[in-house]
């Protein structure tokens, strides 16, 4: 009996009594229709039929006839669709709602890609998952498991639990599910996508949950961390200055990760989101509060619609080197292991086809396969041609640069295909230009002359001058003035050295200055967890304190920190909180955390805006109204002046420099660093002919004299600096 056909009906008509088992094959050429055996019919008469359908694209689209799906696995034996009728929340309507579709290996099958084409099934609302099968060999690498129904890679929605960290949801299915009926996003008649200059990027470092989630936002609960609760705080965006937001992970993850099955953290939610379950839906439970990942797609477009009307680019930080399934030990099987994890994972065929962990988290993604390569790039244009967004940090980059035996590749062809791509021509790419399996490439990523890094040697270089390590001043000269020694290659530019002090992982900026050890119980890895070389000083005394003079140095070296990261060459990049000096108690590995040790907390700016927060601000519109320090070429020899004539000398803590406008589109600014704990008088250089001096920053004084927009005049030849101190000085007529 053949199925007949009929009109298409909206997920609202539908509702399904009966499982439907579709034992459907006879003649297989594309567009045939397949014999449907023994099958019972829905109750309202949803009448279906199959077809073989196409190999291209994967995952699922429309096509002519009907809904096609198409999966690869080179290993599998079996394949079998899985289908349900949810309604606009992902709910299935009813408990024995899925169709079991097995796909035919002699007509269903082009490649190593299955593929069928379903007609009759609605336009949106359709959860869909598979179960597949294939060899028992676990020597040979394959982890098939049958009964297990597996997320599609190439679904562009998913679909699991509706709040984020219901712990009583945590092992909710994951299915992907589709929406081809909505109307395209309205970005608006006056939309328009910026394009800001790597030399004129200010990057402000967030998590979108964590950013709005705290009570202290003031917003309605059912939108407090979410993408709606971040575009009410564009504002806050606006007057502190930054032009570019990096957003941790927003990819669909699995913040339930860790309570899975007892465990040490089994009590930790996995706040910062390095734990992808899929590389195309954007995070279903950042959303309006159970609205679901229809919903969680629109409310995504409105962010970055916002942000860019706000002239704010968005840079999505991505995990590529690693998905949620974890390792052999504690598997959490929802995708790529059981649809092929030969092709989608390294390991060590010579060792028990172990995974290899070259991400610290369990498996490696295998990047520079040409499936996988495949996938990330479709990924990468899917967030730009669909969300619009502005470009990518890649997590554990080095992960990318590895082989599908895990050896370092000098050029890798994940990178340079991403370097390469039309579509990802203007994005901006930054790598995280390491890994947990030793591949440290800070200076030395394989670029094309497109990729920036995070410059890890330029944090660690600034953090021990700033503190007042000894030997440290001609390192973070070469740090401020660009980085040179890392960067001046080919056509690499100062712009391609992404420089920070903070960053997520890590201290805080607080804490950097008020912990000389982590302090990680909460963590439950016995404090074993998180870096233990953090180059930090807590100015004398080990966390919170109420003497006032430790409290004044902390708040100097914070703007000290700040200063020096606002004059460097360079893309300068910060942390969320910062500018109010969030704590997180000295925990520098917070990732499990979904409280106050992560929210942003909006009382503490408030309590900070007139002092910390304005100096922030001060000083990163001085950086960005002034271009001598951010020059797209790196400094010549008539750029700069040191003043100095201690190089050698190992214990010389005091650094001072003239930056010298020879385009006149402002004027000189002289800039002085005292890492000693002592006062030094300083000889000031003469200002150009026809200027004098104006004292900008000193970061001694307290607010608001340590931040002067106009400036104070200043007319001597002497500037007797404090102990750990900075200062700024423009030449003005």
């Amino acid at each position: 009996m053949l199925v007949t056909a009929s009109t298409r009906h909206t997920v609202r008509e539908i509702n399904i009594a009966n499982r439907l088992i579709g034992q459907v094959y006879n003649q297989g050429v594309e567009g045939s229709v397949l014999e449907e055996k023994d099958s019972e019919m829905l109750e309202i008469g949803l009448p279906l039929k199959y077809f073989v359908g196409r190999a291209h694209p994967l995952g699922a689209s429309v096509v002519d006839g009907g809904i096609n799906f198409a999966l690869f696995s080179q290993h599998a034996s079996s394949v079998i669709l899985c289908i349900s009728i949810s309604d606009r929340n992902g709910v299935v309507k009813l408990l024995k709602s899925r169709i079991e579709v097995p796909l035919d290996p002699q007509k269903n099958k082009t490649g190593d890609i299955w593929h069928i084409c379903v007609e009759g099934l609605p336009d949106s609302d359709v959860l869909y998952g598979y179960r597949v099968d294939g060899p028992r060999g676990w020597d040979q690498g394959h982890r098939f498991d049958i009964n297990t129904i597996l997320l599609d890679p190439y679904a562009k929605l998913v679909s699991g639990r509706k709040i984020f960290g219901d712990v009583e949801q945590r092992m909710s299915e994951i299915l992907g599910i589709y929406d081809f009926n909505s109307a395209p996003f309205d970005w608006g008649p006056n939309y328009k996508l910026p394009d800001i200059p790597e030399t004129d990027l200010v990057i402000y470092e967030m998590n979108v949950r964590s950013f709005t989630a705290d009570e202290s936002s003031g917003l309605d609960p059912e939108i407090r961390g979410s993408y709606l609760g971040v575009i009410s705080k564009i504002p806050h965006l606006l007057e502190l200055g930054v032009n570019a937001v990096e957003l941790l992970p927003v990819f669909e993850f699995d913040e339930l990760e860790f309570q899975r099955h007892p465990n040490p953290r089994d009590h930790l939610i996995n706040t910062w989101g390095y734990s992808t379950m899929n590389f195309f839906a954007p995070m279903s439970r950042y959303a309006t509060t159970g609205a679901g990942p229809l919903v969680a797609s629109q409310e995504f477009k409105e962010m970055v619609k916002a942000f860019h009307n706000a002239g704010i680019e968005v840079i999505l930080d991505v995990v590529y080197n690693h998905t949620n399934e974890a390792d052999d030990n504690h598997p959490y099987t929802t995708s790529f292991r059981g649809i092929d994890n030969k092709v989608y994972y390294m390991m060590d065929l010579q060792k028990n086809a172990q995974l290899l962990n070259y991400s610290g988290c369990g498996n490696t993604l295998n990047c520079n396969h040409p499936v996988v390569m495949e996938l990330i790039l479709d990924s990468l244009r899917h967030w730009v041609e669909e969300y619009h967004v502005n470009g990518f940090r890649f997590d554990l980059a080095s992960v990318l640069c590895r082989g599908t035996d895990g050896t370092a590749l000098d050029a890798p062809p994940i990178i340079k295909a991403i370097a390469k791509d039309a579509v990802l021509s203007k994005c901006k790419i930054i790598a995280e230009p390491w890994d947990c399996g030793g591949l440290y490439l800070v200076g030395r990523f394989p670029n094309w002359d497109r990729w920036a890094e995070w410059n890890g040697k330029y944090r660690d270089d600034v953090r021990r001058f700033i503190k007042g390590d000894t030997g440290m001043k001609g390192s973070f000269a070469t740090r401020v003035s660009g980085s040179a020694d890392l960067y001046q290659v080919n056509q690499r530019k100062p712009y391609h050295s992404v420089n920070f002090v903070i960053a997520h992982d890590g201290f805080t900026l607080y804490d950097l200055v008020s912990y000389n050890s982590k302090h990680n119980d909460a963590n439950g890895e016995n404090g074993n967890d998180g870096c233990n070389d953090n180059f930090s000083w807590n100015c004398g005394f080990e966390g919170e304190t109420d003497d006032i003079n430790i409290r004044n140095l902390r708040a100097r070296q914070m703007k000290n920190f700040h200063v020096a990261l606002m004059i460097s060459q360079g893309t300068p990049m910060m942390l969320m909180g910062d500018e109010y000096g969030h704590t997180r108690h000295g925990n520098n590995n917070s990732y499990g955390h979904d409280t106050s040790i992560n929210h942003f907390q909006w009382g503490e700016l408030e309590a900070k805006r007139d002092s910390l927060f304005r100096f922030f601000s001060g000083m990163i519109k001085f950086r960005r109204t002034h271009p001598i320090l951010r020059r797209d070429r790196f400094l010549k020899e008539n750029d700069v002046t040191w003043h100095e004539d201690s190089w050698d000398n190992p214990d010389s803590r005091f650094l001072a420099f003239t930056l010298h406008d020879n385009n006149n589109s402002g004027g000189d600014i002289y800039v002085a660093f005292n890492a000693h704990d002592y006062f030094t008088k300083i000889a000031v250089p003469s200002p150009p002919n026809g200027k004098r001096w104006h004292r900008m920053v000193d970061t001694n004084l307290e607010s608001p004299k340590d931040f002067v927009s106009e400036g104070v005049l200043f007319n001597g030849s002497v500037y007797d600096m404090a102990p750990y101190s900075s200062i700024i000085l423009e030449a003005k007529p």
